[in-house]
């Protein structure tokens, strides 16, 4: 990957830089989401969805960021080293950032001290409910110590803490000056410096805290926060639009390319965004499948030569399996919880599905693009011989990629297995068909859609004796009205590495630990009850912790880390299930976009080229060289 993004740079340097002249340059950039991507939080250093953070990090300044190649470069942060090889990180600061409030005022100058005020938020268990916490506590030392600490007192008490006394003695980090930060890690962790681009490691002032509180802060609404960073969120009309305005008191607003305003319009589907732009009322849009197969079918069509296949993004999908699903009523659903503790039913799912159709619905002209076999994501860490750590995992499982077939897909093996569930169920007293319960937002065409198609291919590559989609919906909320309740089986979620390392991903399903995010918030694995399955968990936890204490050897740690998610793939505790690969018409080069597969740093509107007219398939491959 190293050598891929030198070549690119190299190639950029030859050509030049394809552009457009400045009269065509978007002043006013114009993008969506769907409304079941509304945000649910302003309280950044909480964090830890992308519908909060792809709109947040642009209002925060992190120590370091990215630039289109993935490189690490300055941002807050103007220069940063380590004395020793890795262990003890020193980051300067620049010296002219600022807090602003959301209409620009100023409020305070920015310090080294925002950034220890924001790590003991995000160690204080009173604070911030565990969020965040996995990647400090266990790279940083003392913070672990600390964050025990404050699960001791009363929330009172840890809410009046701060980041004097007893933080800066339990744990290391240290500002020998207003603008120096130093944090010193457990051991040499020579991927440090990547998680200064992720919110765990992000500022917050503490005069902010002093003026509206602890509580204040976590209830925050975009009125309420400071902003440090290239814009402010000026209009947030809930489930309508939000408007962030360049930063005027910005850092580094003359050295970077900065919107005047970006306007995100909340829209109930993607065919609704898709009127939009035909009507030049947004300067990009992801292709449905309908009217790319529209578009793509019609070489008279106005939009034939703009068919862009974008980049992928930094997510990999999977299904998630909940194994302590409630009924509407609250009581445990059995049979669900039966079925999903049953290891030959999940191998079952896992060999028996193609999801090749599925795939189509995001990319019907090349749906192979966006197949997944593992939940680590691509690109995130790369060994010293240049192999990227997703191989390590396929060498483990013994999965060659197929350009021509769904690569796990095997027929055979996955009847055997059903056989086996069927018989094993049957004796446990489990009702069969199973009855998947899988839930989308209820206003959405195109989630109704893709779910109609998912349940076709569970029906055609499973039959329907074994187990069933059944398609709820929601009304607004994921979170409130599902997730919370525990009313789903399966989930679909993607995730994105928060920094350089295969623990990003692994860290979320472990057992029984406070900050494996998806472990306590989707499968709910620790209610389980099945000794067995807890006993596969307990196996896999362990060969994750062990590969995690692999510090001083990063190809060693590497293939301790895809020796644990081989185990966890081969007995199917999520299911991995596919990359985002869609296309688009666009108004932006996606290739001068921040880009990077870790941290929060690829969303931010900063030095975006545009150009006032879509690009074609033509420019484009300009841009890809």
């Amino acid at each position: 990957m190293k050598k891929i993004m030198a070549l690119v740079l190299a190639l950029m340097l030859v050509l030049g830089s394809v552009s457009f002249a400045a009269a065509d340059e978007i002043k006013n950039f114009r993008d969506y989401q769907t409304q079941a991507n509304e945000m649910e939080t302003f309280c950044y250093h909480y964090s830890q969805a992308a519908v909060d953070l792809n709109v947040l990090s642009n209002c925060y300044e992190h120590l370091l960021t990215n630039d289109n190649t993935g490189a690490l470069i300055p941002a807050a942060a103007k220069e940063w080293s380590s004395p020793d090889g890795g262990q003890t990180w020193i980051f300067k600061l620049n010296e002219d950032i600022v807090w602003v409030d959301y209409t620009g005022e100023y409020m305070a100058d920015c310090t080294a001290y925002d950034w220890l005020t924001g790590l003991e938020w995000v160690l204080n268990y009173h604070k911030n409910q565990s969020a965040n916490t996995s990647m400090p506590i266990e790279m940083i030392k003392g913070a672990k110590e600390y964050y025990e600490y404050t699960k001791t007192l009363t929330p009172e008490e840890g809410k009046a803490l701060t980041a004097d006394g007893v933080f800066l003695e339990m744990v290391a980090v240290n500002y020998p000056d207003e603008y120096t930060i130093e944090y010193t890690c457990v051991d040499k962790l020579a991927y440090f410096p990547s998680v200064a681009t992720y919110n765990c490691l992000a500022p917050l002032s503490a005069d902010l805290i002093a003026e509206i509180g602890v509580d204040g802060y976590f209830g925050a609404d975009y009125t309420t926060m400071w902003y440090n960073g290239p814009y402010t969120i000026t209009t947030y009309i809930y489930q309508s639009e939000k408007v962030l305005t360049k930063n005027e008191s910005y850092h580094a607003k003359d050295s970077v390319k900065l919107f005047d305003t970006v306007t995100i319009k909340m829209v109930e589907s993607i065919d609704v965004a898709y009127e939009m732009f035909v009507a030049g009322e947004l300067d990009y849009i992801e292709l449905p499948a309908s009217k790319l197969n529209t578009i793509y079918n019609d070489p008279t069509h106005p939009y034939y030569n703009n068919l862009i296949e974008a980049r992928p993004t930094k997510y990999s999908y999977q299904i998630h399996l909940v194994y302590d699903k409630k009924n509407e009523d609250g009581t445990p659903d059995v049979n669900w919880n039966t079925a999903v503790a049953n290891e030959n039913f999940r191998l079952a799912l896992y060999y028996g599905l193609d999801a090749t159709n599925y795939l189509a619905r995001t990319n019907f002209i090349n749906p192979l693009s966006c197949q997944n076999f593992c939940y680590t994501a691509n690109a995130v860490a790369v060994n010293s011989a240049g192999v990227d750590y997703t191989q390590l995992v396929r060498d483990n499982l013994g999965l060659q990629y197929s350009n021509t077939t769904f690569a796990r897909y095997n027929p055979e093996l996955a009847a055997q297995y059903k056989a086996k569930a069927i018989e094993e169920l049957t004796a446990a007293g489990v009702e069969l068909p199973i009855k998947m319960t899988y839930y989308i937002a209820g206003n959405s065409t195109t989630a109704k859609e893709t779910a109609d198609v998912f349940a076709n291919l569970i029906k055609t590559c499973l039959g329907e004796d074994l187990v069933v989609l059944e398609t709820r919906t929601y009304v607004s909320k994921l979170n409130t009205e599902v997730r919370d309740p525990q009313l789903a089986a399966i989930y679909i979620n993607g995730w994105g590495a928060d920094f350089a390392d295969p623990i990003n991903f692994l860290g979320q399903e472990t057992y029984g630990e406070d900050n494996a995010y998806y472990s306590q918030s989707y499968s709910k694995i620790n209610n389980a009850t099945d000794p067995q399955l807890i006993a596969v968990y307990t196996e896999f936890t362990r060969l994750v912790n062990e590969a995690k204490a692999i510090t001083d050897d990063l190809d060693a740690r590497y293939a301790a880390f895809a020796k644990a998610e081989a185990y966890m793939l081969e007995h199917v505790l999520v299911i991995p299930w596919s990359y985002s690969v869609v296309w688009e018409l666009t108004k932006v080069n996606n290739y001068s976009k921040v880009y990077s597969a870790y941290g929060n740093q690829s969303e931010r509107y900063v030095n975006w080229e545009t150009s006032t007219e879509p690009y074609t398939a033509e420019q484009y491959q300009a841009f890809i060289k």
